[in-house]
């Protein structure tokens, strides 16, 4: 377990902590959302086919592949022409400017002329920023106490939805202005706050020994969480990171069809529901890690997941009430801010649930784990939908999130947080032998 032990100066979180957290989960959004906005938006506007583009959503597969290169961020530190800035930020360092590189190289090419090159690029991108994500996860577990896991994790994400706003909406403000390479180039520029944070902070120091050999690393993470707890107990763990959020990921899937259907429009839907649901998404997110600080994160499962589960609700309610712009507004807005509170505590969840000799590994695995949801019990939400119908579809995906808080009492038990936050010794399931980092910075 993390050292609980409160900081000297009496705090319950460091802001140095809590500002690398921000920096560092916007250098992390910025690659996917210009994989999934800018992209897509200069390929259509330079007229490429839409079954091509729709072709590009399958070079992200390094996000859900990412646990099979982690052992080797844990097991080796780069040496940047001998410089030797550590195990995470060496690779944090390097994937940084391998990500601005590509983005910068990308912009130079025509989609007209060039689309293949434009897709190895991409494919490109998508395996660097896989592999950033691996190794800032990586980073923020070392950096932050289980007391501040929960805080830091909200700032990390929140600021990785912040960081949409630069290829989704600067950029194309941008590209009516400048040619689109210059437009690649500035969103490029966005990566150098991060990498300036690379230089400035320290490397964690943690106790207990990294992998010395490459099939240490690739084997010892599984075998330690095999081991921590029996099978058993390691099954119910990956099987509440599989449900936890399925239900109200597969309830907002087809959102933007959702709202269609019930004859919004689409100015209603994107003035209305996408402002509302990224602001209160935020929200949630912070409020969340605060929250957390004082509930701890078994009870923050508990408590936010009851109320992720009531928010899908609304969306049967919706159904039944028709095309009313307040109720949209407020269904959108309960529930972003309801997700953004399960966010919080699940990831802060996953963090705890790693040791740190193999973060990396563990950290991707569980994540990469966490998001087949949205990868494939999404896609069968269509489906559903047209069999039964919406009103029915959302009650289904409400019973879809009894299943994980079913399991709360075996992997997060409500009695094992204590009055600052933290589980107590041999309590939580999820808990690793660990120890806190030093400071980050000077």
């Amino acid at each position: 377990m993390t050292d609980s032990t409160p900081p000297a100066n009496g705090r319950v979180f460091h802001p140095t902590r809590m500002l690398i957290c921000v920096i560092l989960g916007f250098t992390s959004g910025l690659p996917l959302f210009i994989l999934l906005n800018l992209l897509q938006a200069w390929m259509r506007s330079e007229h490429v086919d839409l079954k091509a583009i729709g072709l590009f959503a399958l070079l992200q597969f390094p996000y859900t592949w990412k646990f099979l290169w982690a052992p080797l961020m844990d097991r080796y530190a780069p040496n940047l022409a001998g410089w030797k800035p550590g195990r995470r930020r060496g690779w944090m360092f390097l994937t940084q400017w391998l990500v601005a590189g590509a983005v910068a190289l990308m912009g130079t090419f025509s989609p007209q002329r060039d689309l293949m090159t434009i897709a190895a690029l991409a494919a490109a991108l998508a395996f660097f920023s896989a592999s950033l994500d691996i190794c800032l996860d990586a980073y923020r577990r070392e950096l932050l106490t289980d007391r501040e896991q929960g805080l830091g994790t909200a700032m990390h994400v929140n600021a990785y939805k912040v960081a949409g706003l630069v290829p989704g909406s600067l950029a194309l403000i941008l590209a009516d202005h400048l040619p689109w390479s210059q437009v690649f180039f500035i969103t490029a520029a966005f990566m150098l706050p991060g990498i300036v944070m690379t230089l400035l902070v320290k490397e964690p120091e943690i106790r207990g020994t990294p992998p010395k050999t490459l099939r240490e690393a690739v084997v010892e993470p599984f075998h330690e969480f095999v081991t921590r707890g029996g099978w058993s107990q390691a099954l119910l763990v990956l099987a509440f990171i599989f449900l936890y959020k399925l239900g109200d990921s597969m309830a907002t899937s087809l959102a933007t069809s959702f709202y269609l259907d019930l004859g919004f429009t689409k100015t209603q839907i994107g003035v209305v529901a996408k402002a509302t649901s990224l602001w209160a998404s935020v929200a949630g997110g912070i409020i969340g890690g605060i929250w957390l600080i004082k509930l701890g994160i078994n009870r923050g499962l508990w408590v936010f997941g009851v109320l992720q589960l009531v928010s899908v609700l609304g969306f049967a309610w919706l159904a039944e009430t028709g095309p009313v712009v307040a109720g949209l507004g407020g269904v959108i807005a309960f529930e972003a801010f309801t997700a953004g509170l399960g966010t919080a505590a699940f990831t802060a969840y996953i963090a705890r649930t790693t040791d740190p000799r193999y973060t990396a590994t563990q950290f991707a695995l569980f994540t990469s784990l966490a998001s087949v949801p949205r990868t494939f019990a999404n896609a069968g939400t269509g489906y559903i939908v047209d069999s039964v119908g919406w009103v029915p579809f959302f009650l289904i995906c409400t019973a879809l999130a009894v299943p994980g808080m079913l399991l709360l009492p075996k992997v997060a038990p409500w009695g094992a947080d204590d009055e600052n936050g933290d589980p107590k010794p041999g309590k939580s399931a999820g808990t690793v032998k660990s120890t806190e980092s030093v400071e980050a910075t000077d």
